[in-house]
């Protein structure tokens, strides 16, 4: 598996990462012994960042990773955890005391003394406007609480914002086929900086397999971007039949414009790959086989410039509209 520059961490990360929020989560959660083993299987195929947040679980996926980490001493992860959503996300929420608190809970459940990466969770644009947050943040590295920090961010405006503050050494987004805003304004400029980019989300919500989530009456939920669940979603604005097209469409794509026996899904994390400025995409991996699925993604070799164009026009003409001013 490629690996990539992260100039903060002074370290080599490999392409396609992982996650914890599937131990905690109202999508149905996987036991620790199941969570191990898939966690074991990624590393195996060579992922070495995995990340987890506070609120997964009120510290669970903290937890499992530090229990991963005290069992496998030599697994060389690099660690990254979100944290500023275990109260209401205002400013005042914000505060040293707070940052502090949760950053020694995250320590605790992670069993380190240096976190690599914190990044805060979604937070409100006034906390990324605020000098005295970063201040915080700045104290901790020196401190050696933490080795770096970022933004977990839900626009491009905040990660535009972040990446502004010269110490922000990430910016975590969602980005995948039906979603290039961020390629368009949020990436060129983390390459400037020397910014890293983790991506969340590189699938769009299950509409290549099928498993888009909708309300119980089977109708797609309604966009609310006061919802924390779904903020950011791609189902709360694209409309069902449009997405059932793009999908449909790009699956013909991936049959004529990708090598045959490839996996919609593994073109649509090879796209994301492809683009240049991205430092670390996090599929979800719920299972050894879903881990292995998404290494396999990265071993292909890079979609051709016919298939990049294509992507692009699907894009442009059927979801461009119902997406692209949103976040």
């Amino acid at each position: 598996m490629d690996d990539r520059p992260f100039t903060a961490l002074g370290r080599q990360i490999r392409v396609v990462g992982t996650g914890t929020w599937q131990l905690g989560v109202d999508q149905g959660e996987v036991g620790l012994d199941e969570a191990a083993g898939t966690l074991s299987c990624a590393c195996q195929t060579g992922v070495n960042l995995v990340e987890a947040a506070d609120v997964y679980g009120d510290g669970r996926s903290e937890r499992f990773v530090g229990r991963f980490l005290a069992e496998h001493p030599g697994a060389g992860l690099a660690v990254v955890t979100k944290t500023g959503r275990r109260l209401p996300p205002t400013p005042e929420s914000y505060s040293r005391d707070n940052l502090l608190s949760w950053n020694d809970r995250s320590r605790e459940n992670l069993g380190v003394e240096t976190i690599d990466l914190a990044q805060m969770h979604s937070p409100p644009s006034k906390v990324i406007e605020a000098p005295r947050v970063w201040e915080v943040l700045d104290n901790m590295v020196d401190e050696g609480r933490i080795r770096a920090y970022g933004v977990s961010a839900e626009t491009c405006e905040q990660a535009l914002q972040a990446i502004g503050h010269p110490g922000c050494a990430s910016v975590e987004i969602i980005i995948n086929v039906f979603r290039h805003k961020p390629l368009e304004e949020v990436v060129p400029a983390a390459r400037e900086t020397g910014t890293a980019v983790l991506v969340r989300v590189p699938l769009p919500e299950g509409l290549l397999s099928h498993n888009r989530r909708r309300s119980t009456d089977g109708t797609p939920p309604r966009f609310d971007p006061a919802a924390a669940v779904d903020a950011g979603r791609i189902f709360t604005v694209v409309p069902e039949d449009v997405g059932a097209q793009a999908a449909r469409e790009f699956a013909g794509l991936c049959r004529e414009l990708v090598p045959e026996h490839v996996h919609p899904v593994q073109v649509a994390l090879r796209w994301v790959l492809d683009q240049e400025g991205i430092t670390c995409i996090l599929p979800e991996a719920r299972s050894p086989h879903q881990a292995r699925f998404n290494a396999r993604a990265a071993a292909l070799p890079p979609l051709s410039r016919d298939m990049q164009a294509a992507v692009t026009d699907l894009y442009d003409r059927l979801i461009r509209m119902h997406v692209h001013n949103h976040w």
